[in-house]
């Protein structure tokens, strides 16, 4: 597969985290943790049915390393745990800033990896884009000493998340299909989670339970199987900063979907990331 091409697949995963926030605004007051289990499990029927009709088998799962379940899994269920925990000791505008310091820390680490060059131009795009996603994200953030365990837990699921792409390209032999199983191992931890701190709250009706199954097939679902395709073989460094389209096309959605309203921080957040991608690029 070809480097553009495997960049794009991998910036398809941006694209469907674009819409997480609006199909989990339409989900309900699901806890998080039971909202986790039901999408990842949806998530894993995503890649046994692709396996199903590649007629791709169990044997090449067979033959993965241990170290790399434990990546995957931990990767998937570590991000997605700690990012909840962050939500609920701290502020959501500065947990949220915080934990989307991963795109950068993707492009940071990245020039660790054989092969791959860091540089000067690569830090500056994606420095912007991060700018350019704080005043999306982080609009009114103001940081408070007491809510230091929050932001804690919110670097850790940034530094969790980026290790997890960036090693992800050192297992490059391992086939996407591993991430069926990345998928059901967190829905399985994601259940006890579940079962030891919340309540059950299952969907409200046929909307709550559409949205929690698109969630399932897309954002939480064919997403991880894009972006691992996209950081084995693809640019990591671009695809590190074209993340930070995320946040900014997640609000342009909810604006349309008239959850929020618009500014002109938009426009500016656009500028700004769209700049640094290109220096990126141009690097």
């Amino acid at each position: 597969m070809a480097r553009k091409t495997a960049t794009l697949i991998g910036f398809g995963a941006v694209l469907l985290w674009s819409i997480l926030a609006y199909l989990t605004v339409g989900a309900g007051n699901v806890p998080p943790f039971q909202l986790s289990a039901i999408c990842f499990a949806i998530g894993g029927l995503v890649g046994v049915i692709w396996m199903l009709k590649t007629g791709a088998g169990v044997q090449k799962l067979a033959q993965v390393r241990w170290p790399v379940w434990v990546l995957g899994i931990g990767g998937l269920f570590g991000y997605h745990a700690l990012y909840f925990t962050a939500l609920q000791l701290a502020p959501a505008a500065e947990a949220s800033l915080i934990a989307y310091l991963w795109p950068l820390l993707i492009v940071l680490f990245s020039g660790l990896l054989p092969g791959e060059t860091l540089r000067k131009m690569h830090i500056v795009g994606a420095v912007i884009a991060l700018s350019g996603a704080a005043i999306i994200v982080g609009g009114g953030a103001e940081f408070a000493a007491q809510n230091l365990l929050g932001y804690g837990a919110a670097f850790a699921c940034a530094f969790i998340w980026a290790i997890y792409s960036v090693l992800s390209r050192l297992a490059g032999d391992a086939p996407t299909e591993t991430v069926t199983v990345f998928c059901f191992g967190t829905a399985i931890l994601a259940t006890i989670a579940h079962v030891l701190f919340e309540q059950t709250v299952w969907p409200a009706d046929i909307s709550a339970w559409i949205n929690t199954i698109l969630l399932g097939l897309g954002p939480v679902g064919l997403a991880f199987y894009l972006w691992d395709v996209g950081v084995k073989r693809g640019n990591i460094q671009i695809l590190g900063v074209a993340a930070y389209a995320a946040p900014l096309l997640s609000t342009i959605v909810m604006v349309a979907a008239g959850y929020a309203q618009s500014g002109w921080t938009i426009f500016i957040a656009a500028i700004l990331i769209a700049g640094g991608a290109l220096l990126s690029a141009r690097a």
